[in-house]
């Protein structure tokens, strides 16, 4: 191997290199904005007889609407009740104003 192969290898383990620690660093964001407090407020309901409530509940997947939908559906359904529809998705900055029209359905799923 001569000089110029060994500096182009140096060059290119210095660049897988510097990937992987870009990898690990960005992918470590990304997680802990996914364990970040994230919360939705839905509605839901019950038939026979109908029942409605309106609930706060702390999302334990992705911070986004549309994955808190399924998430807020499955958890509800193992109690009898249905989705009608996610209101917002919100930090913690948001809890406190909703705590009182929540009740007992404050962070109760």
């Amino acid at each position: 191997m001569n000089i110029t192969q060994q500096q182009r290898m140096k060059k290119s383990m210095k660049h897988l290199l510097f990937i992987a620690i870009f990898s690990i660093a960005t992918s470590g964001f990304t997680t802990a904005g996914q364990a970040a407090d994230c919360y939705a407020d839905y509605k839901a309901k019950q038939d026979k007889p109908l029942r409605l409530h309106y609930g706060v509940m702390q999302l334990r997947g992705q911070c986004a609407k549309n994955s808190a939908q399924k998430e807020i559906t499955g958890r509800l359904s193992r109690q009898g009740w249905k989705l009608l529809n996610v209101q917002s998705v919100f930090g913690p900055e948001g809890l406190k104003k909703r705590k009182a029209n929540a009740g007992s359905y404050y962070l109760r799923f």
